[in-house]
């Protein structure tokens, strides 16, 4: 019988199976009820929902039909019929936030190894301000292939074991924010891609390690995985899990997209066994993330805990992470690396639009700075100070497809992080149920009925397609512009529309600084590049993050 659902699930998919059942029972409906009469149509019809709904639990595809036997089969119905419903009453393709239904469709036809390729043009509006381009070129290039790398870690900051990392990973997302299976589907398809999957917060946990796939080991306030009972940063603890082979990375969270400056508590009920031990704290008990660190209070302090993380690790690339919030705070960690010398290997800005974690409405609209603005203001500390040369710099926040990486890369990313886009990769349809309990796919969920609907081996191919088409349509990109690496992708090579009647390059429209300009503003030689320079400088401190005078002009 298993074999016989199998061979049926293969020979007619879901996605059609509402339209089979409607064919057979417009047949049958004729027939049942001439042979058999009222009493005896129903009872096939029941016989025939038995069936179904075995076939359904047992299929290993798709995550909605297994945990939503029979009435799954309507979602996909309506997603058949849902071009005309959609034109004439509701949304476009491009209406639904935060991700619209084509940005998802792409990760799913990437991720099932279907074709993304699009007819009739494009469904955007090419006049509309703000509409951007990637610039293409008469003489393109052939690339040998698409696992473009950059190299993490730099000898002059201490680091001793440099990590050749893909530019496209999968960003920070906890164990407990995501179920066993979510988190052993994400590390199988990024071992199997070879790429780096961050951990999240929440540590590392006995799902990260089952497949070996290699993990960036996010350190957040409540120190998880290296804490002692009190809550306080344990030594002994962080060089247990960080001198793992596995663990490449290691990256101190300072803030998030989804919720900057705010903490975090998962209540005692949702803190399972599993969830305890990844994290070193009692099960049962609330788990507690504080808005801000205690191993730190300064700049300088600050630093100081990264190389000596660094130090404890073996050498591994050790940086931080943050989503811009007052210039002057991330001007004093800028002041605090030219006065110890101390430089993190790399920085990953944040987007306040990115974020799985669920936050307070006012902090999910209105906290922040987006990702355009925060990670121009860090390339550009760091290219005006002379410092780029050391640190790599990572960015996060709404990436999905490869112009999104092509973009950031050239606002000055070095590599870019994916947490909803893998979420998505996953099986996620955007049901935002995520702090609920009640994730219809079993991402994000610690409901062990709902897990069963995400088949690990099936997800974990999906995850590593999503990863490799993706690079595949970045190296196409690369190609078209001429380049040979996207690295080379700057913000010369990207348009966008200003007016109706003005198109501009982006470098043309933004503040990019030269090598050493903003050293020279420090030191007198030249004037302020832009206003953030001249008022939030002078109020940077490296032994505070309070502002140290008012701003002036």
């Amino acid at each position: 019988m298993h074999a016989w659902l199998q061979q049926l699930d293969q020979h007619f998919p879901v996605r059609y199976s509402a339209w089979l059942l409607a064919a057979i029972g417009l047949l049958l409906f004729g027939f049942t009820w001439v042979a058999f009469g009222a009493f005896g149509f129903a009872a096939l019809v029941c016989l025939f929902l038995v069936l179904l709904g075995l076939r359904d639990v047992r299929q290993r595809r798709h995550a909605v039909i297994r945990n939503y036997p029979v009435m799954g089969h309507l979602r996909y119905l309506l997603e058949f019929i849902r071009p005309e419903i959609r034109q004439y009453f509701l949304e476009s393709d491009r209406e639904a936030v935060p991700f619209s239904r084509q940005q998802r469709s792409l990760v799913y036809q990437r991720a099932k190894g279907e074709s993304d390729k699009r007819p009739f043009g494009t469904q955007l509006d090419v006049h509309a301000d703000g509409y951007e381009w990637i610039n293409h070129s008469m003489a393109p290039t052939q690339l040998a292939g698409h696992d473009f790398r950059v190299t993490i870690g730099s000898a002059d900051n201490g680091c001793t074991q440099p990590y050749a990392a893909s530019v496209f990973n999968i960003s920070a997302m906890s164990f407990g924010a995501l179920s066993a299976n979510a988190v052993l589907a994400l590390n199988g398809g990024a071992k199997k891609g070879g790429f780096a999957h961050d951990t999240g917060e929440g540590s590392i946990s006995q799902h990260h390690r089952v497949h070996g796939g290699d993990l960036i080991w996010e350190i957040g306030s409540g120190y998880f995985g290296c804490r002692h009972d009190d809550g306080s940063f344990s030594e002994e603890r962080f060089v247990a899990n960080a001198t793992d082979p596995q663990v490449k990375m290691v990256e101190l969270k300072l803030s998030q997209g989804a919720k900057p400056g705010h903490g975090g508590v998962l209540p005692g009920p949702k803190v399972t066994p599993e969830i305890a031990a990844a994290r070193g704290v009692p099960a049962g008990v609330d788990c507690i993330s504080p808005a801000s660190h205690g191993a730190f209070s300064t700049p300088a302090d600050m630093l100081r805990f990264i190389d000596r993380l660094r130090q404890l690790s073996g050498g591994k690339p050790t940086g931080f992470k943050l989503c811009i919030g007052h210039p002057w705070e991330w001007f004093g960690i800028c002041k605090a690396m030219l006065e110890t010398g101390i430089l993190p290997d790399f920085i990953v800005v944040d987007g306040a639009e990115g974020g799985t974690g669920a936050a307070p409405l006012e902090f999910t609209d209105h906290v922040g700075a987006p990702a355009q603005e925060g990670l121009l203001l860090v390339r550009n500390s760091l290219v005006g100070l002379n410092l780029k040369h050391r640190i790599r710099i990572g960015a996060a926040g709404k990436v999905i497809g490869a112009f999104d990486i092509a973009r950031m890369m050239a606002l000055g990313a070095d590599w870019c992080n994916s947490a909803r886009g893998f979420m998505f990769a996953l099986g996620c349809i955007q049901a935002q149920h995520c702090h609920s309990g009640s994730c219809p796919t079993g991402v994000t969920t610690q409901d062990p009925k709902r897990q069963q609907a995400l088949v690990v081996p099936d997800k974990t191919e999906r995850v590593y397609r999503f990863h490799r088409h993706t690079l595949h349509a970045l190296q196409e990109l690369v190609q078209a512009a001429g380049l040979k690496h996207p690295n080379e992708i700057t913000a010369s090579h990207i348009v966008r529309r200003v007016s109706d009647s003005d198109v501009r390059l982006l470098a043309s429209q933004l503040p990019l600084l030269a090598p050493g300009q903003l050293l020279d503003a420090i030191e007198g030689r030249a004037d302020w590049p832009h206003n953030v320079y001249r008022l939030y400088w002078p109020m940077a401190c490296a032994h505070s993050f309070q502002p140290q005078a008012a701003v002036v002009g």
